[in-house]
């Protein structure tokens, strides 16, 4: 990946962003056959670099997935993460929190799913959840059951500077405990998500997918934009940054995720365990014994 490509869709940690510095239909000029051959290459090298990630058992990767609705998530993680061997990956789709989950402080139930050393987790949606939706809608935080929260009156600009604070430090825990944290905002523009949400009422093999909830939703794209906008302000960071890719052409998205993916794994110079003097006795001897009972 150029590094003039990811400056491009990289939101710099200390600057004040909102999502309309991003352009969701750039493509960097690629054709839709070099951003399909840059997609079959990245998980080609997935795929090794997979390997031995489970292999040394050392590392996690943690991937999220933020985005409006009908921007792409689901087809993103089939497209980019095929051939991925499912022994190591796992994916976690978060809905609206549980009465369990509610019972317990807003980053529970995130713990409880972080990837294994030695595995990729895939958040398809995640804690972000609690300073997008609740942003937009603030009563939601009522079921909290949150210390010094009575009324929506009570939530403030303190109150979401905390919530972004929280949010920065656990994942430096995450990256300082061995866990690489790669934050992905999928940017669509209004027109290609109503474009999609058309899609899916007159193609019956899409029907499934249409909620009527998501076009109502649709209404405060703007509080939502603004909510994404604060969002890159205050939670990208060096050890975590946003990607914020563009999302109208499914094609170059994937392309760019599957190679941010791949250099981040890289990075690690991942390889495979050296074995000690006594395990490669072992496999002399195991061939040995297997040479010997050779009919």
């Amino acid at each position: 990946m150029k590094k003039s490509l990811l400056k491009n869709l990289t939101a710099e940690p200390g600057r004040a962003y909102s999502t309309s510095d991003f352009n969701p239909s750039y493509t960097a000029h690629w054709s839709k056959k070099e951003g399909e051959d840059h997609l079959a290459e990245s998980i080609k090298s997935m795929r090794q670099l997979q390997d031995k990630l489970y292999a040394s058992d050392k590392h996690s990767i943690l991937i999220i997935f933020q985005a409006m609705d009908a921007a792409g998530k689901d087809g993103t993680i089939e497209h980019v993460m095929t051939g991925i061997n499912p022994v190591g990956c796992q994916v976690f789709s978060f809905k609206q929190p549980s009465y369990e989950e509610l019972d317990h402080d807003y980053l529970w139930r995130i713990y409880k799913n972080l990837p294994e050393q030695g595995r990729i987790g895939i958040f398809n949606r995640s804690h972000y959840e609690e300073v997008i939706v609740t942003k937009v809608h603030p009563e939601l935080l009522l079921k909290e059951k949150l210390v010094g929260i009575s009324s929506v009156s009570d939530i403030d600009e303190t109150f979401w500077l905390q919530r972004y604070r929280q949010i920065n430090d656990f994942e430096r825990y995450l990256t300082e405990t061995g866990t690489v944290v790669i934050k992905f905002f999928l940017n669509v523009s209004r027109h290609e998500q109503h474009r999609r949400f058309r899609d899916r009422l007159t193609d019956e093999s899409a029907n499934w997918k249409f909620s009527l909830a998501d076009v109502r939703e649709s209404e405060y794209w703007d509080a939502y934009q603004s909510a994404y906008s604060d969002m890159l302000t205050h939670t990208s960071t060096s050890h975590a940054p946003w990607y914020v890719i563009p999302a109208d052409h499914k094609w170059f998205m994937r392309a760019v995720v599957a190679g941010i993916i791949c250099e981040r794994m890289e990075a690690l110079g991942l390889h495979y365990p050296e074995l000690t003097e006594q395990q490669q006795a072992d496999l002399k001897q195991a061939m040995k014994e297997i040479d010997d009972k050779q009919i």
